[in-house]
């Protein structure tokens, strides 16, 4: 039996078929890795239902040199092991059915930071897409400087965003598709080691994983995880930048595309995003600030919340809800959450919107004012 939780956590990451979501469920249910694994042999008993052979190869699960030879490779390099049991876990992660248990991390990261944007877009950018990334993220900085901005270290609109964070003093994440015993692709070993100093590197990969097409899909989902809002600057028709935002909608992200010219192969996909209402268009980090309500140079008189001192039972428990997520709520959310009846629902929420106390954002998100 694991004697502490890492190496328990680092077990179930070994079992077959469990994957994310299922290790995830288990976690809730049990409370930690070390419990799942005690009670493995009466797992039939406490979830009626469960696959057999899940069943069979948590049973069969233990302590293996892959396990003992991992620990001493995240001792020896610094790594930091995050867990939903660690205060600094992502917070923005813990709504996702389908986050880690474990995030491995180098450098000088802050998950938790005030405010987060994923950068992202086609390998293949133009000098168009180049020029828009840098000017995007210079920009955001000076209206929201504590902004860090995340993308994947692959070529592109991904590194770019990286360099023009770095360049601007803004910390930057690089998610990865691999383990942290290698940098791919290789030729951004130099901005990756940059990076450690003000932001860092962080995967749910342990070492010795390959960078694989799979686990890139597996790391974009991380990317918008971890983001307040996910941004496409350029992509074709097709590619994992169409991916990230696909996922940061099922998230309830907020999602943005900067529009391209007609017919110009990489541009294909973040006007199709705008015209299917799947991604807000922007042409600016102002765009962008003002939509994410985060553009601290202008200074906005503040709701009085005490001139509605009239607020119904309901519209109270309604404001309740969306004023401590900042990111935002979605509509079904506040309908399980309330057990309150979508009609009604969208009434009260009206009835907030003229009194400036809430606003609706893309997605029937909605948020504090």
């Amino acid at each position: 039996m694991p004697e502490d939780e890492l190496t328990a956590l680092l077990t179930l990451n070994r079992i077959d078929g469990l994957g994310s979501i299922g290790a995830k469920y288990l976690y809730e249910q049990f409370g930690s890795a070390q419990e799942i694994l005690r009670s493995r042999d009466h797992l039939k008993e406490i979830i009626p239902g469960i696959d057999t052979h899940l069943v069979d190869a948590l049973s069969n699960s233990g302590y293996d040199s892959f396990i003992r030879e991992e620990l001493e490779f995240i001792e020896k390099h610094g790594i930091r092991c995050i867990t939903p049991a660690h205060q600094d876990y992502p917070v923005r992660l813990m709504d996702c059915k389908d986050a880690p248990l474990v995030l491995f991390s180098l450098g000088n990261v802050n998950y938790n930071a005030a405010h987060t944007v994923a950068v992202v877009g086609t390998r293949k950018a133009t000098d168009y897409g180049r020029r828009m990334c840098r000017t995007f993220i210079k920009e955001l900085h000076e209206l929201c400087p504590d902004v860090t901005v995340i993308s994947g270290l692959a070529y592109g609109i991904d590194i770019e965003s990286h360099k023009a964070a770095l360049e601007n003093d803004c910390p930057t994440i690089a998610v990865l598709a691999h383990g942290l015993d290698m940098i791919y692709p290789s030729a951004h070993r130099s901005i990756a080691k940059s990076m450690l100093q003000k932001g860092g590197l962080v995967t749910e990969f342990t070492s010795r994983t390959v960078p694989l097409a799979h686990n890139f899909v597996m790391r974009n989902r991380i990317i918008a995880g971890l983001a307040d809002a996910v941004v496409v600057v350029e992509s074709a028709a097709k590619g994992g930048s169409l991916v990230t935002a696909e996922i940061a909608e099922t998230y309830n992200r907020e999602c943005f595309a900067f529009p391209g010219s007609v017919g110009d192969p990489y541009s294909v996909g973040c006007n199709e995003l705008i015209r299917d209402n799947r991604a807000s268009l922007i042409c600016s980090a102002l765009d962008f600030a003002n939509a994410m309500n985060w553009n601290q140079h202008e200074r906005r008189d503040p709701v009085q919340k005490e001139l509605f001192p009239d607020l119904t039972d309901d519209e109270r428990n309604v404001w309740n809800r969306v004023s401590v997520k900042a990111q935002g709520v979605s509509i079904s959310t506040l309908m399980v959450d309330l057990n309150m009846p979508f009609p009604k629902l969208t009434s009260v929420l009206f009835t907030l919107e003229m009194k400036g106390m809430v606003k609706q954002a893309p997605g029937s998100i909605y948020k504090p004012c």
